[in-house]
């Protein structure tokens, strides 16, 4: 992209759309090499005859890295930011992967993907406010063009490991670090684009790139983030259920092939990649608290459908689900940073960690409970998990209370 120069006036008041672009290129190589891991299941189930729940145990490892980290990376670097800790990170997740083509027991498969974990630690909460920084106001847009690379990433990687591994096995992955290598070139550009926005600022007497003040009290702001943690778990727990077990579902219970299964499991994340978009621009435009009430509890009808529907019928709700369910993660995003002005790192951090780490403990609680009784029993459990969005509605509305989106 080139080396790109900024002011604090410029930063502050329009997008920079080469640094945006760029972070969500980044953004969908990062998740396309986490996507990895959950797309090669199947392989790594035959190979080591691994239980359900050791296959959840996998997802935990990971997320747990990826989650529990998040926060104080967010939190120390809103005090001390690191411009170049992005492609530090990927380094991380580059040493996962070739890790994971060469693992030759289950303990180092548990390693690899801790280490994949660690990367995405890093990326998110720094990544997240670099888009921020560069939103030029348009927070909700920003935090979408973001968010739509990574899930452009996850639909994409498991495409790439029915074509890639599968037939040719798990040394094959060490394809996948060519996309950690671009993208720690790519993070390294914007390092230099970072540095030179916070060597702005500073200079810059009076500059501030928070929200004026929503005049709510302290246990308001703390009682909404309570309730956009459990939507963000409602939303996470179904997702896990879906990105772990989706594959499974589809072969017991259709008798599909895994080649078939993984091009379904791609239609579902592209889904979700194309319903991304919609939350952030939307959210700037009507409010956050409506998007987020639409896009929990509507896609409860279609979650409660899908496991007594026929194949074709399940991947079209499948489709609906992505995108109606995935319109939600910008907007609580957002709406959580609007409530905490200046700790854009740490709330991303702590939404970003928190979706990850429920997103790996119900891949383990799922796959012990696919172990105890079947695969559609657990679908049928976690189609109504999206009814939690009925407590959306207890959230203040933060466009009324400051006049704008």
């Amino acid at each position: 992209m080139g080396n790109v120069k900024v002011s604090a006036t410029a930063t502050s008041e329009s997008t920079v759309y080469p640094i945006l672009f760029t972070i969500s290129f980044a953004h969908l190589l990062n998740d396309l090499v986490q996507s990895v891991i959950p797309a090669i299941y199947p392989l790594l189930k035959d190979n080591y005859v691994l239980s359900f729940t050791q296959i959840g145990l996998i997802t935990l490892t990971f997320q747990a890295t990826a989650s529990l980290l998040q926060p104080f990376v967010g939190y120390f670097t809103d005090k001390r930011p690191q411009p170049f800790s992005l492609a530090i990170g990927m380094g991380f997740s580059l040493l996962g992967l070739l890790l994971l083509a060469s693992a030759a027991s289950y303990w180092v498969i548990l390693c690899a993907v801790a280490l994949v974990g660690m990367g995405s630690s890093v990326f998110h909460p720094e990544s997240s406010r670099v888009a921020y920084l560069a939103s030029g106001g348009r927070r909700g847009f920003a935090q979408s063009v973001f968010q739509i690379g990574g899930n452009a990433g996850s639909a994409i990687g498991p495409l790439l490991v029915a074509l890639v591994v599968m037939p040719y096995g798990q040394g094959n992955v060490r394809w996948f670090a060519l996309g950690a290598m671009l993208a720690i070139l790519a993070l390294y550009k914007v390092g230099h684009w970072y540095r030179a926005n916070i060597a702005a600022r500073k200079a810059s007497v009076g500059k501030s790139f928070t929200i004026s003040h929503h005049g709510l009290s302290i246990g308001k702001v703390k009682t909404s983030v309570a309730i956009l943690l459990v939507l963000i778990f409602s939303k996470y727990f179904y997702m896990a259920c879906m990105t772990s077990y989706f594959t499974f579902f589809l072969i017991e219970k259709f008798q599909v092939s895994v080649a078939t299964s993984q091009v379904y499991l791609f239609v579902f994340l592209a889904a979700i990649a194309a319903g991304t978009y919609l939350g952030g621009p939307m959210g700037d435009k009507y409010g956050r608290k409506y998007i987020i009430w639409i896009s929990i509890l509507g896609s409860a009808p279609f979650t409660l459908l899908l496991p007594h529907v026929g194949l074709a019928w399940v991947i079209i709700l499948a489709v609906v689900i992505g995108v109606v369910l995935a319109s939600a993660f910008s907007a609580i995003l957002v709406y959580a940073q609007e409530l905490l002005p200046g700790r854009v790192g740490m709330i991303s951090g702590l939404f970003f960690g928190f979706a990850f780490g429920m997103g790996g403990l119900g891949s383990a609680l799922l796959g012990k409970l696919a172990d105890q009784t079947d695969i559609q029993f657990v679908f049928l459990v976690c189609s109504f998990l999206p009814l939690l969005g009925l407590i959306t509605w207890l959230l203040p509305n933060l466009k009324e209370k400051k006049g704008q989106a």
